[in-house]
């Protein structure tokens, strides 16, 4: 059994296999996971995990070299947009386009993560960096 680290199978091993300039998405229980994208399901309930939880996780053991999130979430979600900028500012650079762009991106994602975040346009695209 993992000791500790993201427990849940599938984030592992997706993590484990990212190459450099690859994505993947974590998005709040609303955004849609386009066909052919790997979808790990992660929702229970309204909250249940939250957004937050899953990123501060998976920032854990990823190395993001460019983060991407929806424009509109600064209007939206002003609280929430905050709180991501301020954890995704030390991790690195932050993209804010359209949420039709952002969706239209997720099509080449390795992998969507759902949270069972309801917080509108909470979703960040990660991109895989390398360590060296």
């Amino acid at each position: 059994m993992k000791k500790n680290g993201i427990l849940h199978g599938e984030i592992s091993k997706t993590i484990a296999e990212l190459e450099h300039y690859d994505t993947i998405l974590i998005g709040d229980a609303g955004m849609p996971c386009p066909d052919g994208v790997k979808w790990i399901d992660l929702a229970v309930s309204e909250g249940v995990p939250s957004f937050f939880d899953v990123l501060t996780a998976v920032l854990s053991e990823l190395e993001v070299q460019r983060a991407v999130i929806s424009r509109e979430m600064k209007d939206r979600s002003p609280e929430a947009y905050a709180r991501l900028r301020d954890i995704l500012e030390n991790e690195c650079p932050i993209e804010e386009i359209p949420h039709e762009e952002l969706k239209q991106t997720s099509k080449k994602c390795k992998a969507h993560i759902r949270t069972g975040e309801f917080t509108p346009y909470c979703n960040v695209i990660l991109e895989g960096g390398v360590t060296f």
